[in-house]
């Protein structure tokens, strides 16, 4: 007899849904981010068709309670009798890895990318996971970095680099540095919000250490498009590399790379991007900033499988969109004896996580 399917109503961002019968997977069109009305009806659209097809067992969804892809799972659990699942966004991240590849043992996960809703109400990004199915464990996270103003300074590289600055305590350098290009006043106000701990809720996001280093280097202060700034460090890093013939491991800190990943429970980014201000060379240093923190990456999940006694690491998550992030972490891994999984079909970013929530939830018992 066929088990009933489970159906993923996916993120926010990039959304798509998912519809998981046994091993078989089908895909929703990407619907695009769910902040219009379009797109909200179309993933409506989209799981009315599935609905069409026979039973469902249940709805899994992101652990955001705003979400529109979260109301729908929710009314739709309601109305159909079934549970609605929550799934944490970077289990669902390292769990679409585990579905693609078909692993049934417990693997280790590292899941990079802008944000994504945690268990404690905090914005994450940069999370070291213990997968098994449903079960998950946080191992480890990014060191925290303040969003000074909120969701603004996603927006706004410079931000994020005034609060490195004042992680290194060189809250001084804020105003000098930054107030010829956003204003005095902006730049002052930013400084104070950071010295009296206003409005700056503390997210381990890894795309807003990109956006500190790239707003470092002077490549991005502010930006229009999610991950311009991020792609704008790659790219520099890139055409150096390039241009000096160079494969990207010659740019690794190895001693600085093992200092940041010395606490299992936090890789502590702020000793990397202390090297970034006032640099002479912008490619040379963006170069170095991904080889060491490639370095520091695989050094930190290397250590925790072996603590955990499993052989896989999953990598997923939309900053391994990253070519040189993503080939560095799996080559060291790789060379650690490590098998190393990628999301090679449904993709590292939010357009692939339904797969990883549909794959917990038929895996939840109730």
């Amino acid at each position: 007899m066929t088990a009933p399917a489970i159906i993923a109503t996916g993120a926010w961002l990039k959304n798509r849904a998912c519809r998981l019968q046994g091993q078989a997977a089908s895909w929703s069109p990407l619907h695009g981010d769910l902040g219009t009305p379009e797109a909200c009806d179309a993933l409506a659209a989209s799981v009315a068709e599935w609905l069409a097809q026979g039973p469902v067992a249940a709805f899994a969804h992101d652990l955001h309670p705003d979400f529109a892809s979260t109301h729908l799972a929710e009314h739709l659990a309601q109305t159909h009798g079934v549970p609605a699942i929550g799934v944490q966004h970077h289990h669902a991240h390292v769990a679409a890895v585990v579905a693609e590849h078909g692993l049934d043992e417990p693997v280790v996960g590292l899941a990079l990318d802008g944000v994504g809703l945690g268990t404690d109400g905090l914005p994450w990004g940069g999370e070291l996971l213990w997968v098994h199915h449903q079960q998950w464990q946080r191992l480890g996270h990014f060191a925290p970095l303040p969003l000074v103003g909120g969701d603004r300074a996603a927006r706004e590289p410079w931000r994020m680099a005034a609060a490195v600055l004042q992680q290194l305590d060189r809250a001084h350098e804020i105003a000098p540095r930054y107030a010829q290009a956003v204003g005095r006043v902006q730049a002052e106000g930013v400084a104070e919000l950071l010295h009296k701990d206003l409005r700056a809720p503390r997210t381990t996001s890894a795309g807003r250490w990109f956006d500190a280093a790239a707003a470092a280097l002077g490549l991005m202060l502010k930006q229009d498009d999610e991950a311009q700034a991020a792609i704008a460090l790659e790219r520099a890093a890139t055409e150096w590399l390039a241009a000096q013939g160079l494969p990207a491991a010659h740019m690794a800190d190895a001693r600085l790379a093992q200092q940041m990943a010395s606490s299992p429970a936090t890789l502590a980014l702020a000793p990397l991007l202390a090297t970034l201000f006032d640099v002479d060379d912008v490619g040379a240093a963006a170069a170095r900033f991904h080889a060491t923190l490639a370095a520091a990456l695989a050094t930190w999940a290397a250590q925790a499988a072996a603590q955990q006694q499993v052989g896989t690491v999953c990598l997923a998550g939309g900053c391994f969109y990253n070519r040189i992030l993503r080939s560095e972490v799996e080559r060291r891994l790789d060379a650690a004896g490590l098998q190393v999984r990628f999301p090679a079909a449904s993709g590292c970013g939010d357009a692939g996580l339904a797969l990883g929530q549909a794959w917990v939830g038929a895996h939840t018992r109730h």
